[in-house]
């Protein structure tokens, strides 16, 4: 690995927990999901890809202020992955590595893998391609086989950057008002009509975010 992809991670870190002490954040929901974190449950948490910038730093601090658990996020077997994998265990995060090609299926495996060992996860839905804000069916296929509910989680900033990426990808400015948003959690039946499931929590996940964002004046 050169030696900018092994000073980006930890310098990337640097950046976000910088830029996360200026954020003033307000939380929502926290209150639901807090019984889960006190028994352990393993929770699959869901997130836009446009969105998930701070979410390490986020998860860092609610495990420092909230009780909440570890999490450990999907990161590929490419060098891309492993920079993620780097960069996310600056802040307590671990990486399950599969990949998302070819239908992903070695990448549910490792996350249903991880679920069953009792870990949370999260999962970036209409990533890595696209298209944005449209939940792809993995997600709900890995609820319906572990029987771990989803958590459709939302996160804002304002004033914040929209870069000119297919999820036009969100970053926060310094000093902005930002909000996380725990949605209520949605359980999928392993014997369910999975079409409706998958529009349920894409509609759910939808709705935390604009909550988000609504909380921030965006």
């Amino acid at each position: 690995m050169s030696a900018l992809a092994t000073l980006a991670p930890p310098m990337a870190a640097v950046a976000v927990r910088a830029l996360g002490a200026t954020l003033r954040l307000t939380e929502e929901g926290v209150e639901a999901v807090a019984p889960r974190w006190a028994a352990g449950q393993p929770l699959i948490y869901a997130v836009w890809h446009g969105r998930i910038l701070m979410i390490p730093w986020l998860t860092a601090r609610m495990r420092r202020t909230r009780g909440a658990r570890a999490v450990q996020v999907l990161a590929s077997r490419s060098r891309d992955g492993e920079m993620v994998a780097r960069w996310v265990s600056h802040f307590g995060l671990s990486a399950v590595r599969g990949s998302s090609s070819r239908g992903g299926a070695e990448a549910l495996r490792a996350l249903a893998a991880s679920v069953r060992a009792g870990e949370d996860v999260a999962v970036v839905p209409d990533g890595p391609r696209g298209p944005s804000e449209c939940l792809q069916a993995g997600l709900v296929v890995l609820a319906a086989v572990t029987g771990a509910p989803i958590v459709p989680l939302g996160f804002a900033a304002r004033p914040a950057r929209r870069l000119g990426s297919w999820d036009r990808f969100l970053v926060p400015l310094p000093f902005a008002r930002a909000a996380v948003v725990f949605g209520p959690v949605a359980t999928v039946a392993r014997g369910g009509d999975r079409e409706i499931a998958r529009a349920t929590v894409e509609r759910a996940l939808r709705e935390v975010t604009a909550t988000a964002d609504r909380l921030v004046g965006a």
